[in-house]
């Protein structure tokens, strides 16, 4: 890549933003590492071993979440029809990306991918396809106006046509003083009619596991508030008609075979769900 601001580490792995502080933890980074990754440092490891500490089913909830997301694509674009897709803190390029999901039912579905993390940025410029069905911005979740904006965004989403909104994993990371619901509301009013919001985040259960798993989080620099209860969340869908079977653990939410472990009850401690605009 020929941008100054990149370097390219040693063990040749793609090239990293050379100002970032790879001693800080990373959202990205750390989920990374827990979909069984390479693109983490030490840092974002020892933000994983507390976690594991206090939950060792942790790798399983954000495999789960993974696997959610895939089978929300695909309802999204299989049975729904929907073909715009905007997924907001995408995280690291994976296997099993929505647009290749996506695209493997209709290769014309358009996908724009967004996170506020430069080294997604510099990530995803190397791997994912640089096309007429596929973006990539840097944008912050907190500033929806500015996502929907995007010169990127108008020119992959028309905003007249049902689009929807993926939000895997990401509002529960908002504190309290960033306003999750005032965000997801600022979505909600973007999405036009037969537009579809999906959101999936950790689950205050009242069970211990969530209270160790919560306290791992703010520890490792995930956030304070990150474990927020179903009725809490159930906000962030406010004048949608929610999918059935609503807003359940993800394991639940119209399984097939692809997710891990269905019966592990650590299930319970990740949920989501996906609303659709009247």
């Amino acid at each position: 890549m020929s941008d100054p601001v990149f370097s390219r580490l040693s063990s040749g792995r793609a090239p990293v933003p050379s100002q970032i502080d790879t001693s800080v933890p990373s959202i990205a980074r750390v989920y990374d590492y827990l979909l069984g990754g390479k693109d983490h440092y030490e840092a974002d490891r020892q933000s994983c071993r507390t976690m594991l500490e206090a939950v060792p089913e942790t790798p399983l909830l954000a495999k789960a979440n993974r696997a959610f997301l895939r089978r929300a694509v695909r309802y999204l674009v299989g049975e729904a029809g929907v073909r715009q897709l905007v997924d907001i803190g995408s995280g690291l390029p994976t296997a099993g990306n929505v647009h290749e999901v996506a695209q493997r039912i209709d290769p014309e579905v358009r996908v724009l991918y967004t996170d506020n993390d430069p080294i997604v940025l510099a990530h995803g410029r190397a791997l994912l396809p640089a096309d007429e069905t596929t973006g990539l911005i840097q944008a912050d979740l907190r500033d929806p106006d500015a996502i929907f904006d995007d010169p990127e965004t108008r020119r992959l989403i028309d905003p007249d046509q049902p689009f929807a909104v993926l939000l895997g994993g990401i509002l529960m990371h908002l504190e309290a003083e960033e306003d999750p619901d005032g965000v997801a509301a600022r979505i909600r009013d973007r999405l036009p009619s037969g537009g579809y919001l999906m959101a999936s985040n950790t689950c205050d259960t009242g069970e211990p596991h969530a209270r160790d798993l919560a306290r791992a989080f703010a520890e490792g620099g995930m956030g304070s508030n990150c474990f927020r209860t179903r009725e809490q969340q159930l906000h962030y869908f406010d004048g949608l008609e929610l999918i059935e079977p609503g807003l359940v653990p993800n394991n639940q939410w119209r399984p097939d075979e692809d997710f891990p472990d269905p019966q592990n009850p650590a299930h319970a401690l990740h949920i989501g769900a996906i609303g659709r605009k009247p």
